[in-house]
Order: structure tokens, then sequence, then C-alpha cells
């Protein structure tokens, strides 16, 4: 492969302090991680690389570093003869942005078994504006689906302004189920409201409902995104035969709760993770993304931000600055 010189946003680390700056590299360190050499057009910020970003070894083990677990662009160069030259692909989760260097470069270099070429029915900036928020969010959906069809009532879906919340409010909406947001910026009414939310709930109000083991039905269904007690507080609530997704722990990684929702009730608790979920599902699911379940809204569901731009927009999502998706334009 030729040894290309690129542009990428790298985390350094100095004792117990991180820096990030935007350094020229050259692609051959990257042959080492894979088999697919790819010229990244869009990426997008999620908060798995905001942690990785400010030196979260939970995240990324080793400094210096350039995040971003999700990457689209074109193939340069391929080992392998399932992709060529000129594809238009998408990669996102495995370890893309945690250990492996990620999409906030202009090149990354990947294993094959990585990589999904770009379904009919979207662009390569589209996919990023969906991403692995989208990814995650249509998880849930194919897992909800199963089990509550939309007249069976309400969805309520925690972090509504967030990447997976807003994706999954707007997808659902498509789909045409009726939405509840937990949020804690109800200023952003008008944003709900153009991504096809019906409801909005205060999270405070949420927060502070009667500490009883269970509490009365109102919801169908709910997607969890942020975990802790906003979780406990859905399970509680959610009807006979109910589900509830779950996929992320911002606001704890605690559980407690009584197992009265799940005996008297019926309900299921379903765990969601993207990172590495099968290829054979994987390359259903986007071409899904990319037809019934694209969001209408998708347009209106992004900021979007240049390399320069993205350490900023790293700070403002760690203080939950952000609605929406934050895509990164990598040749901007």
């Amino acid at each position: 492969m030729e040894n290309i010189t690129y542009k990428a946003l790298v985390v350094e680390e100095d004792g117990n302090r991180y820096s990030r700056k935007i350094k020229e590299l050259t692609t051959e360190h990257l042959f080492s991680y894979g088999d697919v050499l790819i010229r990244v057009y869009y990426s997008s910020l999620n908060y798995k690389d905001a942690l990785s970003a400010t030196g979260n070894k939970g995240v990324t083990k080793n400094y210096p570093h350039t995040p971003g677990i999700d990457a689209a662009g074109v193939v340069i160069a391929s080992n392998n003869e399932k992709f060529q030259s000129g594809e238009k692909v998408i990669v996102n989760g495995y370890d893309l942005g945690m250990n492996t260097p990620g999409g906030f470069g202009e090149y990354i270099c990947v294993p094959s078994d990585w990589i999904v070429k770009l379904p009919e029915g979207l662009t390569l900036k589209e996919s990023m504006i969906i991403g692995t928020a989208g990814f995650t969010a249509g998880i849930s959906l194919t897992r909800l689906t199963e089990l509550v069809s939309p007249d069976m009532g309400e969805i309520i879906v925690s972090g509504g302004t967030g990447g997976v919340g807003s994706m999954s409010l707007s997808m659902l909406a498509k789909l045409g189920y009726q939405t509840v947001a937990i949020t804690g910026k109800i200023t952003e009414k008008s944003f709900f409201e153009t991504i096809g939310c019906h409801k909005i709930l205060p999270r405070s109000e949420f927060e502070s409902l009667p500490q009883k083991p269970i509490l009365s039905a109102k919801y169908a269904g709910g997607i969890d995104t942020v975990g802790g007690g906003i979780l406990e507080n859905i399970i509680k609530q959610i009807q006979p035969l109910g589900a509830v997704t779950t996929c992320g722990s911002i606001h704890s990684t605690e559980l407690n709760i009584s197992v009265f929702p799940f005996i008297l009730r019926g309900i299921s608790l379903i765990g969601v993770s993207a990172q590495n979920y099968p290829m054979n599902l994987r390359e259903k699911l986007w071409k899904k993304l990319a037809a019934d379940w694209k969001p209408e809204q998708l347009l209106n569901l992004y900021t979007e931000i240049s390399l320069p731009q993205l350490s900023e927009a790293i700070d403002n999502m760690l203080q939950g600055k952000l609605k929406g998706r934050i895509l990164v334009n990598l040749t901007a």
C-alpha cells in the first residue's frame, strides 16, 4: 500500500494529563491494523469518542491515539478481493477508534470483516448522520418491535436530545409509534416536534417519582440510553408484556429494582450493544436504515463540523451542551 500523508486529531498522554491536537501523520503506521485502507470522508462524534479523547483507559488503553468509532469513505487499497478500490463503505463499532486509529483521521486501515458496503439509498454523509448512535437505535427498534406494536401504546425514550435518543424518537415516529421523551432540556420543544416526538417529560419530574417497587403501568415499551434511576422508573411503569431496551450508563451503572415488574407484568429488559453486532445482522440493519427505517427528519438531526472544530465539540458533549448528531466532515 502507498504511504500517504494525512491529518488526524491525536490525543496524547503526559502523566495524568491529556491533550488534543491535529497532527500530520503517514498511513504507514496504519497498515498493521488491517487489510483495507480507506479514505474517510465523514465521521461522527459519540460519547465513547469523548471518553477516549479525554484519556478514559476503559475505552482506550494506549496513547497517542486517534478516536472516532464511526467512519464512512472510499476504499483506496485492499488486500481482500471482497473490496475494490473506489467502493464506498461504512465502518462502525468493533475496535475502531478505541484501540485502533479511528475516524477522526483522514485515513483508516481496518480488517475487511469490519466493513459494510454503503447500501443503496444512503449517501456517505447520511450514513454518518446515522452513525453508531442511529445504528444502536436501530438495534433497539429491532428488538422492541418484536414485542411491542404501535397499537399497544406509547414508547418512552430517555436522553431525548442525545444521539441514540433523538434517532430512536425519529425512527419510532416513522414506524407509527407514539413517543414520550424524557429530557433535561425542556426548552428544546421545537427540536422534539421536528423529530416527531409527541410528548416531553422533564427529567427532574421523572426522577422524583415515588420510591415504590412498581408504579402505575403507562407505557407499552421504552428505550433507555442513560441507565440508573431513569431506567428503574421506566421499568416500573411498563405495561404487561411490554419491553425496555437499554444501551447506556451515563446516569449510573447501577440498577436497584425489585423483580415485581418482571414477574407481575411479564415485561422484558433487553440489553443492546452495537460494538460487536454480528456482520450478517449488521448488513441487514444498515439496509433497513437506508430504506424503511431511514428517518424522514434525518437532515434536521445533525450539526456539521470540521476537524479543527472537533476538540471544542468534544468538550461541549461532555458538558451536555449538544443535541442531535454531530457530523464530522473530514474533507472540509
